[in-house]
């Protein structure tokens, strides 16, 4: 995938497929990350991550672990297409001869992660409050000390927080976040594609031949998971500030440096790698499958059916 030319189009249709298979797949794992980053000292309902899945597989069934994958799955390929295309757009543009230099490598980056988050900020905003529903629902069951007293826990939908958010608080609502967002994806690209790039050229078989699949695949995992974990600090802080429920004994934070103070002085600087492990586990797969459906030319293949045009 890293060395043969692809089109556009099938880049975005490469990307959404690998997106909507991925999430599928390890969308448990995200909830766990969710659910592990968000519990503050004396309301710990899960003790690591596979005590959290077997603990929503109990309270709220099979299928709770897939709370908020909806939303994944209808807002990931426009994020995948905007990110490719935008990642694309830079590193024309900064190329010279068609080579890249390091820092024009994470130059594209960062523009493209500067892009995505026009998708990502309102997926993330919607997906972490359907999440968390169901650890409050957890806490109100198990630790009703936590949870006010009268306070009624609700499984709202996507549509339906939508249109409270914009009714409430405008577009605004929905990109509440926005600059802890910048901070996580910015970054991420920034080490991911360069990393990707040149652990890839390792593998090339020759000068100019193109690395084996299997190069690439780990290549994908390994730079994903380190950018994950990288970021993984300004994560929590972003899932932090776009939990609009918390129960009665969790802090509240009016932005990124009250939130970085608050989580110092409770919980200390490991709370900041909170989720970390669960959140390489999530990563490296769906850089792994997006490997895979890139080998496999599944985009080139669903364009093969198009009429060509005469030239």
């Amino acid at each position: 995938m890293a060395d043969k030319q692809i089109s556009l189009p099938a880049k975005l249709i490469n990307g959404g497929i690998a997106g909507l298979i991925g999430v599928t797949c390890v969308f448990p794992i995200d909830l766990a990350k969710t659910r592990l980053q968000n519990q503050q000292n004396g309301s710990r309902l899960y003790s690591n991550m596979s005590d959290c899945l077997i603990k929503t597989i109990r309270s709220e069934g099979y299928f709770g672990m897939y709370r908020g994958a909806a939303v994944n799955l209808t807002l990931v390929t426009p994020e995948k297409a905007i990110k490719l295309a935008a990642n694309d757009f830079f590193r024309q543009h900064l190329s010279k001869d068609g080579k890249l230099t390091l820092v024009k490598e994470m130059l594209a980056g960062c523009g493209a992660g500067t892009c995505q988050v026009i998708v990502t900020t309102p997926m993330e905003m919607l997906k972490i409050q359907l999440q968390d529903a169901g650890r409050i629902e957890a806490q109100r069951k198990l630790m009703p000390e936590t949870v006010t007293a009268g306070t009624v826990t609700k499984s709202p939908t996507a549509m339906q927080l939508t249109r409270e958010l914009l009714k409430e608080k405008g577009i605004a609502g929905l990109y509440k976040g926005l600059g802890a967002t910048l901070l996580r994806d910015v970054p991420f690209s920034i080490i991911y594609f360069p990393l990707f790039a040149n652990l890839n050229n390792f593998g090339k078989r020759g000068v100019e031949g193109p690395a084996p699949f299997y190069v690439s695949f780990l290549s994908g995992c390994l730079a994903g998971s380190t950018a994950a974990v990288a970021v993984n600090p300004v994560d929590v802080i972003k899932t932090r500030l776009q939990s609009l429920n918390r129960g009665s004994t969790e802090d509240t934070y009016s932005g990124v440096g009250d939130c970085i103070r608050k989580i110092m002085a409770n919980e200390g600087p490991s709370a900041f790698l909170k989720g970390a492990y669960c959140r390489a586990l999530v990563i490296a797969p769906l850089f792994g499958i997006a490997q895979v459906v890139y080998f496999f030319g599944i985009g080139e293949y669903f364009l093969s059916f198009l009429p060509k045009r005469e030239k």
